[in-house]
Order: structure tokens, then C-alpha cells, then sequence
């Protein structure tokens, strides 16, 4: 005896003991056993799982939005391991709900990294990470990004696997992302997303871009691969100075222009001495702040501030992230 069953193949016979029946079994009970196999057959086939669409670029920036940051410079103990409650202290005293966390300094900044995640999460931060590029790695400088040093789209897949197990983290950038396009091709970085994306599709791509490479070549070509544009402030369309605050507006207006509507353009100021611009001053560091609360998607200080050795930048920061932004920038 054979029955016919679209379990296998519409076309293919399906005899009893493939069903897992005996021919000697009452006639009753093979009636039973084929009815349920051909139901759960029918049900399986209707509820096949669907794989959900990959988010559009504007889910992925939503993280983004209003983030008031601090990047790098956390305080370390003595055996130069992140000191991890300070940090998360500091961090609640300014006001700050998002930390990027540069892997480079030490080869225990990856763990640290993960043990930070799940603290963060508790306290409702938000976490970006930065991995430094080739201009920044050896022979040019003494440290890797570790463990996976310039294996980016390496890098890539596993950032996106810390962030399915921790949501804490919600985006990751490259600093001197344009000084390095030899190596991020848009070739290349395809290959990187695609690494991320395919296990967290929410994770967002965030590199550091300064005003003179922000072009509209780049914009043609990169455009589409970027979910924001990390963007530090240095006056460049009139003179790079860490000194004047005025054309901060102006320049998010520019680079705005250049992308896609929506892109979240985030200004990075500078609160750490620059090597050939110099330091700035704490009334300069308010000014962007308050600039960029009021122009930009959000801000972030170049580098964390110590209480205790930049105290007066350190409160100028804790001001400026808790007042409401203002409704013009100032000038």
C-alpha cells in the first residue's frame, strides 16, 4: 500500500514505513498516524518563518539622536585596567547618556570593553566603540586595536555580536576614517557592513569626518554607507583654530547638504589639547557644546574629562549637558 503526502514532495510517493507505520498496524491507527503527519506537514508549511526585512537607515540612527557624549581619556587603576565604577560615576555627575569607548591603549581594552557593556546598560547608557586605523596602528604608532587589529571586517562581525548580547551597544566608528579610504574602499566597507549587518542589522556605522574631506565626491561615494557622520569642530571653513566657536551652525548647515536627509550629523568638540592647534578653553568647550545642542543631532567631548586634573572644563560640561538646548547657537 503507498499514500501520496506533500510532506516530502508533491510528486513522490511516501510509503507506510516511511511514515514510521507498520502494515500490520489496525487499520484505525494508520489512519490516525497519517492524518497527523499530513497536518503537521500542512502546518509546518504555513508557518515557515519570514526573516524580517533589514531596518531602514533611520532605525539604525535612532540611537543616535540627542546623545550627549563623552569619548576615550577613562580613568585606569594601576595595573592601567579601566576603572570601570569611576567611570560610570563620572560619567552619571555629567550627565552623559552615551560613552565611546576607544579599543587601543592597552591589549585589555576589548575585555574591558565587554565588562563595561552590561554596567552601562544598568544605567541606561548608551555605547558606541572606536577602533583606530592604519595611519593610527603600528608601523606608525605603538598599538593595535586588539585583538583583531586591521582585520576591519573582522572587527566588524564581532562589535555586531557583543551588540546582540549587549544592547548597551549601539554604534561603532573608526577615527581618521578619510585619512585612510586606501583601505576603506567602498568595496571594503560593503564587505564590513555586511559582516555587522548580517548579525545585528541595527547596529549603526558611525566614522569620524572632518570639514575638508567632507566633500561632495565623499558624499557620492560614501554616503550610502554611513549611518552618521561623527564631525569635530575646528572652524575649518574659515581657519582651523580651536578658538572660535561662531561657525558651528554654519558648518553642520554644509555638511547636512551633502547626505541623505536625516543623516544625524553629531559635532565632537574639542576639550583635549589638539598637536598643532593647541587647547582650547573651557568657555570655548561650553560654546560648541551649547552650539551643537542647538544645531546638531547630538554632541560628544574629545577626550572625557577629569574631575580632578581639567576640573574647570569638567563643569563647564556637566553645565552644558544639563541645560535644554538652546534655541539658536551661539555665537
Amino acid at each position: 500500500m503507498q499514500l501520496t503526502s506533500t510532506v516530502d514532495s508533491p510528486t513522490q510517493p511516501c510509503t507506510l514505513r516511511q511514515l514510521g507505520l507498520s502494515p500490520f498496524y489496525p487499520m484505525s491507527l494508520r489512519l490516525s498516524r497519517v492524518l497527523s503527519v499530513l497536518f503537521i506537514g500542512f502546518v509546518g508549511i504555513v508557518t515557515l518563518p519570514i526573516a524580517p526585512a533589514a531596518p531602514p537607515p533611520a532605525e539604525r540612527a535612532t540611537a543616535l539622536h540627542g546623545c550627549l557624549a563623552t569619548y576615550d581619556n577613562l580613568p585606569r587603576r594601576a595595573d592601567r585596567r579601566a576603572d570601570l565604577p569611576r567611570l560610570l560615576r563620572e560619567l552619571a555627575e555629567l550627565g552623559a547618556n552615551t560613552y565611546n569607548f576607544l579599543v587601543w591603549h592597552e591589549a585589555t581594552d576589548w575585555e574591558d570593553l565587554r565588562a563595561f557593556l552590561p554596567l552601562a546598560h544598568a544605567q541606561g547608557l548608551r555605547v558606541w566603540v572606536t577602533l583606530v586605523p592604519p595611519t593610527e596602528s603600528p608601523p606608525k604608532t605603538k598599538a593595535y586595536s586588539e585583538p583583531y587589529r586591521t582585520d576591519y571586517v573582522r572587527w566588524a562581525g564581532e562589535i555586531a555580536r557583543l551588540s546582540v548580547t549587549e544592547p548597551a551597544l549601539v554604534a561603532w566608528s573608526i577615527d581618521d576614517f578619510a585619512h585612510n579610504l586606501g583601505t576603506y574602499t567602498p568595496a571594503t566597507m560593503r564587505a564590513m557592513l555586511t559582516a555587522a549587518r548580517a548579525v545585528n542589522p541595527r547596529l549603526a556605522f558611525v566614522p569620524c569626518l572632518y570639514f575638508r574631506q567632507l566633500t561632495p565626491q565623499f558624499a557620492a561615494a560614501y554616503g550610502e554607507l554611513i549611518d552618521g557622520v561623527l564631525f569635530p569642530y575646528r572652524n575649518e571653513s574659515v581657519k582651523a583654530n580651536l578658538t572660535d566657536a561662531g561657525q558651528v551652525a554654519a558648518e553642520v548647515a554644509r555638511v547636512r547638504a551633502l547626505f541623505r536627509p536625516g543623516l544625524p550629523v553629531i559635532i565632537d568638540v574639542y576639550a583635549t589639547r589638539h598637536s598643532t592647534l593647541g587647547d582650547s578653553t573651557p568657555d570655548y568647550v561650553a560654546h560648541v557644546l551649547a552650539s551643537g545642542r542647538a544645531c546638531a543631532d547630538g554632541v560628544m567631548v574629545y577626550c572625557h574629562q577629569s574631575p580632578t586634573a581639567q576640573p574647570e572644563k569638567y563643569a563647564a560640561i556637566r553645565r552644558i549637558f544639563a541645560a535644554p538646548p538652546s534655541p539658536t547657537p551661539l555665537r
